[in-house]
């Protein structure tokens, strides 16, 4: 058994890179070999967002607070709430964030394969935001 103490994770902000607007990321655990899953509670201000992306192992969202907004490639924007569950499978392109005037909460748990949980595409557009 093995507890990690909350003060030994220190939040981080979103790169830039791979977000647009204010995001704060809480790791929650990470993998050690031979497990391949890790998760961390992450948190967009109004507006704000992950640039489309796609998870080898596909991932899996837990909205904790706030309203979210979530889109696969192709498909419409969803709203996502407190205490939806969201599965995205592997490989399939999407973002998620937050509303345009509500922050959101959500823990986000992947796997990794060959040592990475994401590839990192395009930024989303605004108008692909607004749906």
């Amino acid at each position: 058994m093995q507890i990690t103490r909350v003060d030994t994770r220190p939040s981080q902000a979103g790169p830039e890179a791979y977000f647009t607007g204010t995001v704060r990321i809480d790791p929650l655990f990470a993998a050690e070999a031979p497990g391949r899953t890790s998760g961390a509670a992450v948190t967009f201000e109004p507006g704000a967002r992950t640039a489309w992306h796609t998870h080898p192992l596909g991932q899996t969202l837990v909205v904790t607070q706030g309203v979210g907004r979530v889109q696969r490639d192709g498909g419409p924007v969803e709203v996502i709430h407190p205490g939806d569950v969201v599965w995205i499978p592997p490989d399939e392109k999407h973002w998620h964030g937050a509303a345009p005037d509500i922050a959101m909460t959500h823990i986000a748990i992947q796997e990794s394969q060959d040592g990475s949980p994401v590839t990192w595409l395009e930024k989303v557009s605004d108008a692909d935001y607004a749906g």
